[in-house]
């Protein structure tokens, strides 16, 4: 991915002085590029890193394993969810087998894992995966494939769009809480707020 940004002199880390302490280590704990993960096996924390990576289009390995680190303390948590259809397994059972099923996938391709395949044969995978019309095989008999990809987008875009480097790519000023933003009209900035740039 080329990083575009209509901000290329905000960091948002630069107001975090602004942030009470336990903001404060949250949002930095986003940066912690190492984690031992609790729920994925070594397998699946490959095939996830190459599937988040095409998938959100940025492969700059930081932010991708601010994902896997968020996918996995949400597997391995297992904290219930708000609502699932009908026919879709636990998110723990979806998850272990889908990424079983995605990573057959490649070997059924070109005989090698889903992460070893080229861009161009992972993102044929992933679209027909997208839309449930990837061929039927055994290791997808219990996997809905719709409900698989809708999950892993959800998982994603939420850990993608908490990391302080897309903030700042993005120009959102950070947490409200406790400074909160003061000018609320339409085109009003805070001081402290991103300017877009042309």
């Amino acid at each position: 991915m080329k990083n575009h940004t209509y901000y290329p002199n905000y960091n948002v880390l630069d107001e975090q002085k602004e942030w009470d302490s336990h903001t404060r280590s949250i949002v930095t704990s986003r940066l912690v590029r190492e984690h031992s993960h609790h729920f994925l096996t070594p397998l699946e924390t490959e095939t996830l890193r190459a599937w988040c990576a095409l998938l959100m289009d940025d492969h700059r390995g930081d932010i991708i394993q601010t994902i896997l680190t968020h996918i996995d303390r949400t597997l391995a948590e297992n904290k219930g969810e708000g609502q699932r259809k009908v026919n879709v397994p636990p998110i723990q059972n979806l998850l272990r087998q889908g990424l079983k099923a995605i990573d057959e996938a490649g070997w059924i391709a070109d005989s090698r894992p889903f992460f070893e395949l080229d861009e161009a044969a992972q993102k044929h995978i992933m679209l027909q995966i997208s839309d449930a019309s990837y061929p039927p095989t055994e290791a997808w008999d219990e996997v809905p494939q719709k409900a698989l990809f809708l999950k892993l987008l959800q998982l994603s875009v939420e850990a993608y769009y908490s990391h302080p480097l897309v903030w700042s790519e993005i120009g959102f000023g950070g947490p409200a809480y406790p400074r909160g933003y003061v000018r609320a009209e339409p085109g009003q900035l805070d001081p402290w707020e991103a300017v877009r740039e042309p």
